[in-house]
Parts: C-alpha cells; structure tokens; sequence
C-alpha cells in the first residue's frame, strides 16, 4: 500500500512520515517505492531522484561512467538510504603482508571444513596472538572512528581503515571474504550490518555502525560501534545507549560455566524495555585463526545455542538493535547490506572476548564514551 511507504526525499522536514504522492515518471517505468510527503519534498529531491529514471532507461549505466549512481532503479528500499555507485576500484594490499586462505578467491574452506566442530580452546600462545591483534583491531577502529563527520564518504573511511590496517602489517579480513569487496563494513541508518562502503556522504543527523576485522600472524580480530554523526535525534540517541547497555550486560554474565543460550535471555529484556527489536538473523561468533567459526552466539532469548563457556575460548558478542518492535531485515542488491523492514535505525556494538579461569577478558576493550 502505498501509505505504507516513507517519504523518500533525503531532506524532508517532515520526519519522513507515511507519503502517498508517486513520482509519476517511476509510475510509468515500473519503478516502485517513489513516493513523496509533498510537493516541496518531491521538488526537492528532482536532481537527485531523476537520475533513476535515466538508469532505468539505458539499463543501469550512467551516460557518463564518471558520474555517480543509484544502482538498481527497480529496487524497494526500505527507508531513506540509498547506496551511490560505482564503488572505488579493489584496494591493494602488499605482497609482504601474510594473507588469510580466502584472500585469493573469497572461499574460506577451513571454516567450511570445520563448522561442525566444536569451540576450540586457545593455547597461551594463542592467547596472546589474540590480544594482539584485537589490540591492533581496536587501534584501527579508533582511527576510523576519529574521521567520522558530516560531508565524509563511506568509501574514504574504508580507505582510513585499509591504510590503517596494512600500516601495522596487517590483512583488513573483510576485503573478499566471501566476495565483500571492501576492507570494512559500514552500516548507515537502517543499514543493520554488513554495509558496502561507496560514495554517499554521510549526513549531520545519521548514524554509522564501523565494523573493524583485522587478520595479523595468523589470527583474526574483531570490534565494531555505532555513531553519531553530528547532531542526532533522541531515538538515536537511546538506540546506540540500549544497545551499548545490552552488550556490557551480556560481557558481565560470562565465566566459565556459562551456558551461551544465555546471553540472549540477557540482552534483550534491555531491548525490549527500551522500545526496541533484536535483530535474529546475525549472531556471535568464534574468532581465532578463523574469522567465524564455534561457538554460535544468538542475542535473543529463547534461542537454541548449544555450549558452555570454557577457559580459553575466543568469541565475539555483537547484538543488532532495531528501534521499534520488528526484528526483521531485508537484503540489498549486493547480496550484503541487510536493512530494517521498515526503514527504522539500527544499532550494534561489537567486542571479542577470551573466557579466563575467573571471568573474561575484553580484548577489544576501549575507552568509555558518552552518547
């Protein structure tokens, strides 16, 4: 229906309310999605908006290749984000630095091979690889993070990171695992993860989830948080502080003997009672010398994780938060970036921990800051 659809000027005054004014042109070519709040908002978004329409017409391509684009012009979007093609050329990454076994052709065949295996426990050696490169991981956050402003594209904060990563002769682990064509994933708005970075700037007013990997003498870290970006509106504000609260939560309950079914009937009470959803599709994960792996970690209760937490396993927790009450999500076109179902904002905090004999231990720990 299309009272249903958000008003999908970028600037609309309006809050982006519920619209029922159609772009006429997109009517014609099949488009759907392209409503508008009012004739102001529709005005508006004209020189952005009609640019739709001319992909559509000579099936995709802009007349120029150096002009930026909006791929898929027949695509339902879920809220007000659009991606902005075409994606800068693949990053390199020299020839010195140790790469993991995907590097070359996007498979990660150890991970296939051993998914049904269960959690590994880490030698102290391992252990100590570990601190180390979730300190570099957090090294590398941190750099990307003190970029974040208005008028910045998500493109250059993937350069920031790629830079930063390789300078301390290091492998970023996204950049073609499993053919993600970037070395971080940047989640902006209803983007809940898994976002490609491109060319859209990002605005005073939004938020953008970082999610840093770093592979170094043979293992993986990995970190991420959500951000403002400039000045952001109070349900933002609450999303990023519920889900920071749900991660720590779920951090302190973990000791050995801690059943990982667990964490879930701890993070989203927190959730809930802050008006908000946790996402189900993604979970935690085991992080060693492979980048996912045992044990399985779901952030919601009621779940079916099988496991209990012993000393020296490596795991991250990293919980989705959506404002309102639909857990949902919906897939892009590139097969990654995964959205709200109703274009509402999205959060997720993210740390890897080492289970000890007496408690655990952040690895990915930083410093504390306001919202």
């Amino acid at each position: 229906m299309a009272a249903t659809v958000v008003c999908q000027s970028d600037s609309c005054p309006n809050g982006h309310p519920p619209s029922r004014l159609e772009c006429p042109t997109c009517n014609k070519l099949g488009i759907k999605g392209s409503f508008f709040c009012g004739q102001e908002c529709f005005k508006g978004a004209w020189k952005k908006h009609k640019i739709v329409h001319d992909l559509v017409k000579t099936g995709g391509l802009p007349a120029n290749p150096n002009d930026t684009y909006i791929p898929w012009g027949t695509f339902n979007y879920t809220g007000t984000l659009r991606p902005l093609y075409p994606l800068s050329p693949t990053r390199e990454v020299p020839a010195h630095i140790p790469r993991p076994e995907y590097a070359e052709d996007g498979i990660p065949k150890m991970e296939l091979r051993t998914a049904s295996q269960p959690p590994r426990i880490l030698s102290p050696e391992e252990q100590e690889k570990m601190r180390v490169v979730c300190r570099l991981s957090r090294e590398v956050l941190d750099i990307a993070a003190a970029a974040i402003r208005p008028g910045i594209t998500t493109d250059e904060i993937d350069e920031i990171v790629h830079k930063a990563t390789i300078e301390r002769n290091a492998y970023p682990s996204p950049l073609n695992y499993r053919n993600f064509p970037k070395s971080v994933c940047t989640s902006v708005n209803e983007a809940i993860c898994h976002g490609i970075p491109d060319r859209r700037k990002l605005q005073d007013g939004d938020i953008i989830n970082i999610d840093v990997s770093v592979y170094h003498d043979g293992f993986h870290g990995d970190i991420n948080e959500t951000y403002a970006v400039g000045t952001i509106d109070e349900d933002s504000k609450k999303l990023i502080r519920t889900t920071r609260e749900a991660l720590d939560a779920a951090i302190a309950m973990c000791k050995p003997g801690a059943l990982f079914r667990d964490i879930g009937k701890v993070i989203e009470p927190i959730a809930r009672a802050n008006g908000c959803a946790v996402v189900r599709t993604y979970t935690g994960h085991g992080v060693n010398d492979l980048f996912h792996c045992a044990p399985t970690i779901p952030h919601y209760a009621k779940n079916r994780a099988v496991g209990t937490m012993k000393p020296g396993m490596c795991f991250t927790i990293e919980p989705m938060v959506n404002l309102g009450h639909n857990w949902g999500d919906v897939h892009w076109e590139d097969k990654w970036t995964a959205t709200t179902v109703d274009g509402k904002r999205s959060a997720q905090f993210e740390d890897t921990l080492l289970v000890t004999e007496t408690g655990v231990e952040i690895l990915t720990a930083g410093k504390k800051r306001n919202v």
